[in-house]
């Protein structure tokens, strides 16, 4: 189908910009942080970035979503894009002065009452990420998919050619007498140069997008700001629901579980888990081209029918993408170069599966917001937070971390099967259900299979699962004609 192809070429021109610069911090960043930092050291910086996935939630609320919508009408989209822009410019102004006045208080509640510095830049980084969400969102709605992976991949090398310079050029310097950075380097910062390294490519972000904010007249319309909060209050609420699933074990794992030094707890969790968010990297570059090629269609007669193909080869590229990651463990672990943080292995099939899970509910999502009927997404994220909390209060005290992890597969279950009840009142959309579960069942079924066989040698586990994912693959091509379908040349 010619829809499928211009999603999947969409999602890959998208991939350049957030699978090449996450893919850039997986393969140089994760393995050096987790080399030149211990378990605790490391913990801060999960525990820090889980909050900043969470705020920027709150310092965004919804606001790239009301573009997209809003903006449908081409005569009315610089007006909609200004009038956002402007509301984040003064809402992530106000967060920033008001965050570095009580950086104290906020430091003594997140217990981090000697690093207040960190906290600075942590601040400094989410007001400048929100600032840009809508001139970025413009770039996707324009289709300037090439201009928006460029800026993204130029923030990230900025960032990583900074954490080097930070912690390993510089310190090697000053072993032989010499410096790059001279006073201006404080040896005992250690972690807190992430942040500043964080804050100064954020910012370059913020100029290259200079050209895009100043394309159009920044007028403020009150009355299309208030349709657009309306709009835009059910998808905080439900943004909000969705960090706290995302976020919120590696946000009060370090309170739960028992451990003379829980930030150690935090940092080996979060070194596995970053294994597993390669599944959320694939979702995310998904999303930034599903969103505007969904609402495009939107008034189409066919719109359901393309939802429901999108959907069945969605499952099916993500099921090989999960089998990938989890048939592959012995070669991705080394993502985790610090030995000492790779005893949290058990949970990458879990979380990755609970990825999938969210992508699933990401593209059920459509009835809701193209029905404008937004409230829904937040009762359903927000039933899937309760689950989330109550996994992580009652279970990790006495199963550690491992029901944090389980903890994602059941609030998204809750979310998938509330919002397809749904759907099907509201806008009822006939997915291929038994297709699907065939392919996520074998998929799972094949991981627990693996699971279970005892290796004679790392070259024997290499030929055997890869029979296995070729086999899936072949499967998946005699079916539904994968492999056709993604290379075909659109007419």
């Amino acid at each position: 189908m010619k829809e499928i192809n211009k999603l999947a070429g969409q999602t890959l021109v998208y991939g350049l910009g957030t699978i090449v610069p996450r893919f850039l911090n997986y393969a140089v960043l994760t393995p050096f942080y987790t080399w030149v930092f211990d378990k605790a050291e490391y913990g801060v910086i999960t525990e820090l970035y889980a909050y900043m996935v969470f705020m920027l939630i709150v310092l965004t609320y919804g606001m790239e979503t009301a573009f997209f919508r809003f903006a449908q009408k081409q005569e009315k989209s610089n007006k909609v894009f200004s009038t956002a822009l402007i509301s984040i410019l003064i809402s992530s102004g106000v967060f920033l002065l008001a965050f570095n006045l009580f950086v104290d208080d906020v430091a003594m509640v997140l217990r981090y009452s000697d690093r207040e510095l960190y906290l600075r830049l942590f601040s400094i980084i989410l007001a400048t990420d929100a600032i840009t969400a809508v001139p970025f969102a413009k770039l996707r709605r324009e289709n300037k998919a090439i201009k928006f992976s460029i800026i993204k991949i130029i923030n990230v090398v900025i960032t990583i050619s900074l954490v080097f310079v930070f912690l390993k050029i510089e310190p090697a310097l000053r072993e032989k007498g010499k410096t790059l950075l001279g006073d201006l380097y404080n040896p005992d910062f250690g972690v807190g140069y992430v942040f500043l390294a964080n804050a100064i490519g954020s910012i370059s972000m913020l100029i290259m997008l200079i050209k895009e904010i100043f394309s159009v007249h920044l007028k403020f319309e009150i009355a299309l700001w208030k349709q657009m909060i309306i709009y835009s209050f059910p998808l905080l609420i439900s943004g909000l629901g969705g960090s706290i699933n995302d976020a919120l074990d590696k946000m009060i794992l370090r309170r739960l579980v028992n451990n003379d030094n829980p930030l150690e707890v935090v940092g080996e969790y979060g070194a596995s888990y970053k294994i597993a968010v390669l599944m959320a990297l694939f979702i995310q570059m998904y999303r930034y081209a599903m969103e505007p090629f969904f609402f495009a269609r939107a008034e189409n007669k066919d719109a359901k029918d393309v939802y429901a193909y999108v959907m069945k080869y969605f499952v099916i590229y993500a099921m090989i993408l999960y089998l990938l990651i989890n048939l592959y463990i012995s070669g991705f672990k080394f993502i985790i170069a610090g030995s000492h943080l790779r005893g949290g292995l058990a949970i990458v099939p879990i979380v990755s599966m609970g990825y999938l899970m969210f992508g699933i509910f990401i593209n059920l999502s459509i009835w809701y917001k193209v029905k404008d009927l937004t409230k829904y997404g937040a009762y359903l994220t927000l039933a899937g937070a309760v689950v989330t909390l109550l996994f992580n209060l009652i279970l990790v005290p006495y199963y550690g971390y491992m029901a944090s992890a389980w903890a994602h597969v059941a609030c998204y279950g809750v979310m998938i099967a509330g919002s397809f009840y749904l759907s099907r009142k509201h806008y009822r959309i006939n997915y291929p259900v038994a297709d699907i579960l065939k392919y996520v069942i074998a998929g799972v079924v094949v991981v627990l299979g693996v699971s279970m066989i005892n290796y004679k040698s790392i070259i024997s586990e290499l030929l055997i699962n890869s029979i296995i994912l070729l086999a899936y693959v072949g499967y998946a091509e005699h079916r539904d004609k994968i492999l056709s379908i993604l290379f075909k040349r659109n007419n």
